[in-house]
């Protein structure tokens, strides 16, 4: 599939969420976007699945598609 997201990372520190493809791209989002992100704890941000459309975090009911990460404008979340 021509453009299929292939991610090989994610990870959060206290500001962001990142993602890592397999082509080197790196993107983020600010956690701030994301209320149950940003409510949780470390160890519960770290405690995700992905999936081939996204990351899922079970246990905080949150779900964030890849593309999101590709097509979701940061001047639209001000």
């Amino acid at each position: 599939m021509e453009n299929e997201i292939n991610v090989i990372k994610v990870w959060t520190n206290e500001d962001s969420i990142f993602i890592e493809t397999d082509k080197g791209e790196i993107k983020k989002h600010p956690i701030a976007w994301f209320p149950r992100l940003l409510k949780a704890t470390k160890a519960q941000r770290e405690d995700f699945t992905l999936s081939p459309f996204g990351i899922h975090w079970e246990k905080l009911d949150e779900d964030l598609s890849f593309e999101g990460f590709f097509t979701f404008k940061q001047e639209m979340a001000i």
